[in-house]
């Protein structure tokens, strides 16, 4: 057997080959562009690498052109997490010296010696893949419009509360166009002040509102005309460009977000799990998508479903040492997988009777607090969610959460 270490880096990478004894049979340094990637495959062959037996690689990244021209064959590629790799240069040196090429040459160690403890990178469909950059994308830039929500939200309470107050019983407050369409025409509270019913509602009617145009219209105008502290004129002229700027990135994050949602709306539905996932209650197009972009397509990539469970931080990690032993939640997880399973547990009470049960046992027999009890439940139905994914079958309610004996009598 041969195996093959890279370090990688932002212009260049250093390529290692071992054997099964652990001897140096090549070693090279390539560029980050088409040239190097050929020279890195002639490499791979004149050791033996074919489409039948390819060499393995470890590598420190699961993205990027060189992990995509790598994943063109049935190779099996090793995404080694960085601190792992951390603690194996630590066995072959107690120097704590550090170089590229030795980076290479202990990745290629590690899978001579301890392949079958790591995962390969799934073989998940391209269109696995592309609905999993889109859900991701869409996620960030989710997190990216919160963010600055958040920071102009901060801004206007020092100089504009009465923006503040107006936009608060609105959903979304600040992110909602009718929002944006209002402190774009008023962005200080003396131009608030001067607006007219008219000027409201056509901005509201620019903001495509539909209903309730008059009555919203009139509660600005006298949250605005109320009387509230200001700051200096020239000062808040300033604070005012300020807050324009503030708004035109969050016009930005939003338009970027609503754009993502679509694009996600449109490739998620054609894949053929797309009908499994969305019958689980909580489970619409955008979770959905973003469920299935952490756990793949590829059916082979979980032994069973504990390994799912661990891999999303749902099920929990037991430390016992001696006569000490105590059982917590885990840490270490997919971070992505594991905020949608809370949405996802959170909303499926909603629309599952039997979800809804588990949860209120949960708090009641069992005495969990509100996030132990989601977790939970998001625990058993991230099994059952395997188990349907494995089998291509529909979610059942009857089937997933069975009524017991005595309650059906």
């Amino acid at each position: 057997m041969i195996y093959c270490g890279i370090d990688w880096a932002e212009r260049t990478h250093d390529v290692a080959l071992v054997d099964d004894k652990g001897e140096l049979l090549a070693k090279r340094r390539i560029t980050d562009d088409a040239a190097g990637y050929r020279i890195l495959l002639d490499l791979l062959a004149e050791y033996g690498d074919t489409e039948d037996t390819p060499i393995p690689v470890a590598i420190e990244t699961s993205r990027g052109l060189l992990v995509a021209v790598l994943r063109q064959s049935q190779r099996q590629i090793f995404a080694i997490n960085p601190m792992a790799v951390a603690r194996y240069r630590d066995r072959h040196s107690v120097s704590r010296k550090k170089s590229d090429p030795g980076d290479a040459l202990v990745l290629a160690n590690i899978l001579r010696t301890d392949m079958a403890m790591h995962r390969p990178l799934p073989n998940d469909t391209d269109l696995a893949r592309a609905v999993a950059v889109l859900a991701r994308a869409q996620q960030d830039a989710t997190w990216n419009r919160q963010q600055m929500a958040n920071q102009l939200r901060s801004l206007l309470r020092e100089y504009y509360p009465a923006a503040v107050d107006a936009f608060a019983t609105w959903q979304n407050g600040l992110c909602r166009p009718e929002a944006r369409e209002l402190l774009k025409l008023a962005p200080t509270p003396a131009k608030a002040a001067r607006l007219n019913r008219t000027q409201i509602q056509a901005a509201l009617k620019r903001a495509s509102r539909k209903r309730r145009i008059e009555s919203d219209a009139e509660r600005i105008r006298q949250v605005f005309r109320a009387d509230w502290a200001h700051q200096p004129p020239l000062v808040e002229g300033a604070l005012g460009q300020q807050m324009l700027a503030l708004l035109g990135q969050l016009e930005a994050a939003c338009t970027a977000a609503d754009n993502l949602a679509k694009a996600v709306e449109e490739a998620f539905p054609q894949h053929p799990d797309a009908e499994v996932i969305l019958s689980f209650p909580g489970l619409g197009v955008q979770l959905g998508a973003r469920v299935m972009a952490e756990i793949g397509d590829d059916h082979t990539r979980f032994a069973d479903a504990r390994g799912l469970k661990a891999y999303a931080g749902a099920s929990p990690i037991t430390r016992a040492s001696g006569k000490k032993s105590s059982i917590t939640r885990r840490r270490v997880k997919n971070d992505r997988l594991n905020h949608a399973g809370y949405l996802w547990a959170f909303a499926a009470p909603n629309g599952s009777p039997g979800a809804k049960a588990h949860y209120r046992r949960r708090r009641d027999e069992h005495g969990d607090w509100h996030a132990a009890a989601l977790r939970n439940l998001f625990n058993r139905m991230l099994g059952q969610l395997y188990h349907c994914l494995q089998e291509h079958e529909l979610f059942d309610e009857q089937t997933a959460f069975p009524v017991p004996l005595a309650a059906a009598a």
